[in-house]
């Protein structure tokens, strides 16, 4: 894990699990379209062995990989920032053009396939961020604290409104009824009227990519600076930010998203958008401490394969999911069993790491980023 151009293999590992773990949440909006709530309420989670599965989902996964993901963006736009840097090629031109093509992608990617695309919401936070990064790094812990403190007021203050929301009947009918009608179009609409539907509600259905951009922002300067500060370096230093992102990331972030479990839907907005965070720098010091001592080695190495090809792999996992539940393919939908939709998650997951497997073997990377670097570097070739 030298920190040097050579790839880091513990973060194409995490990148290769977050994008495994995103599906783990968004495989739930797949199997029963128009649960709008479906992600957040854990109600009576001990009556039963599924409720008890899908509520523990809900505290280890739900927004868990979100943030995972963010933070490895982040760590990702200081790695590209370097390489520029070192290859003396005008980084603001080159990194805005590229984070325009990832836009272009995410919109394809939301009008095509599936209306949660992350991509969108990423190229916004980099072309952002990318006008911070030469800055000094008290100046970036600063706008660090400050985005963090504006998204974490936001956050308690939507939480304070949801409680109310949610006791309001008629919210509760209008989220029924949006429920239906999205139910609707992708149990019975074809796959051009779906299209449709995504490109009339583009708004709406983009609500979330805006309001976390905060959080976005806050969580790409945390990879930045875990990076300077040495986390993923093979020596002392590193070992040690790694065994205290373990131990507190997990022990502080444990207990904090068990509090999704309390009824009422009290934390059910600041276990996806506050504490979630908390433990994806625990999965990173997990991760770190699996791979340390050599567990596992079949499982880290899918995972890696996953990493190095992840734009791909999470652009095939919608297609995938779409195509298996949604009227125009397979229409699996709605899918009640907790048991089904896990083992949907499981076949997807086999289909990426032999996916992935093959891309790494016989291009190296995945097909998306193959054509991504070729795009993102071609007007900056040959330069004087």
């Amino acid at each position: 894990m030298e920190q040097s151009e050579k790839r880091i293999r513990l973060i194409d590992v995490l990148r290769g699990f977050a994008i495994i773990g995103t599906l783990g949440t968004n495989i739930w909006l797949f199997a029963q379209p128009g649960n709008l709530l479906g992600v957040f309420v854990n109600a009576n989670w001990w009556e039963d062995i599924q409720s008890f599965l899908q509520a523990s989902l809900s505290v280890f996964v739900n927004g868990k990989f979100l943030s995972l993901l963010t933070i490895l963006f982040g760590i990702g736009l200081e790695l590209k920032y370097r390489k520029t840097k070192k290859d003396e090629l005008p980084w603001i031109p080159l990194y805005l053009w590229t984070m325009a093509l990832l836009f272009i992608d995410g919109f394809l990617h939301f009008v095509f396939v599936f209306e949660y695309d992350v991509l969108m919401s990423y190229a916004l936070t980099g072309g952002i961020v990318a006008f911070m990064i030469s800055k000094r790094e008290k100046l970036l812990k600063k706008i660090m604290m400050i985005t963090g403190f504006m998204h974490l007021f936001g956050v308690v203050l939507v939480s304070i409104l949801w409680f109310f929301i949610l006791k309001d009947d008629s919210f509760l009918f209008e989220m029924e009824r949006m429920g239906e009608e999205i139910s609707s179009v992708y149990q019975n609409q074809s796959y051009w009227q779906q299209v449709h539907y995504r490109v009339v509600h583009f708004i709406e259905l983009r609500a979330e990519a805006i309001l976390i951009l905060f959080m976005n922002i806050t969580l790409y300067l945390v990879g930045i600076h875990l990076y300077r500060a040495g986390a993923f370096l093979n020596n002392e230093r590193g070992r040690v930010i790694r065994k205290k992102l373990m131990i507190y990331g997990l022990g502080i972030g444990v207990p904090l998203n068990l509090l999704a479990l309390v009824s009422g839907g009290y934390f059910d907005l600041a276990t996806r958008y506050i504490f979630a965070p908390v433990l994806a720098l625990g999965y990173i010091g997990l991760f770190a401490w699996v791979l340390h001592k050599k567990m596992v080695p079949w499982i880290m190495k899918r995972f890696e394969a996953i990493g190095k090809t992840a734009l791909s792999c999470y652009i095939l996992q919608n297609i995938v999911a779409s195509l298996m539940f949604y009227g125009w393919g397979f229409n699996l939908a709605p899918v009640s069993s907790v048991y089904v939709v896990l083992l949907c998650w499981l076949f997807i997951t086999i289909i990426m790491m032999v996916a992935a497997e093959l891309f790494v073997t016989y291009l190296g990377t995945g097909p998306l980023e193959y054509v991504w670097k070729k795009l993102s570097s071609a007007p900056f070739k040959n330069r004087d």
